[in-house]
């Protein structure tokens, strides 16, 4: 692959790691504002909210870990390209961060979870 088609595969899972925190981020953030209303409809709305919360979580933390490492994959080739433009070097040089999307993320989520399902319960 040439330069421009990794940098245009950078851009893709880019794009993916931002949007896939959208979604559990919205859940949480709707879920802490309803925690009051959630408790109130009872132990089945509860259970159901958990659910939810849970399964967002991992697909988002599954969507965001591989496009992360996706993301350090074409570091790693951006790397290997003689004569790279500075933007392929200043992908390189942040690609290590990605690790903060592949690991920290998901960690602060299962804090998250953690909370509310105690606020829930």
């Amino acid at each position: 692959m040439n330069e421009k088609e990794l940098l245009n595969l950078w851009a893709k899972f880019r794009n993916q790691l931002i949007f896939a925190q959208l979604a559990p981020t919205f859940l949480l953030i709707t879920t802490v504002g309803l925690v009051p209303e959630i408790r109130a409809a009872g132990s089945f709305v509860v259970f159901a909210t958990i659910g939810i919360l849970l399964a967002s979580g991992i697909l988002g933390a599954l969507a965001e870990f591989s496009a992360a490492d996706e993301a350090q994959a074409v570091a790693k080739d951006l790397a290997k390209i003689a004569d790279p433009s500075a933007l392929s070097q200043k992908i390189v040089k942040n690609a290590l961060w990605l690790h903060v999307a592949k690991y920290l993320t998901p960690a602060i989520f299962i804090g998250i979870f953690i909370f509310l399902c105690l606020a829930l319960l």
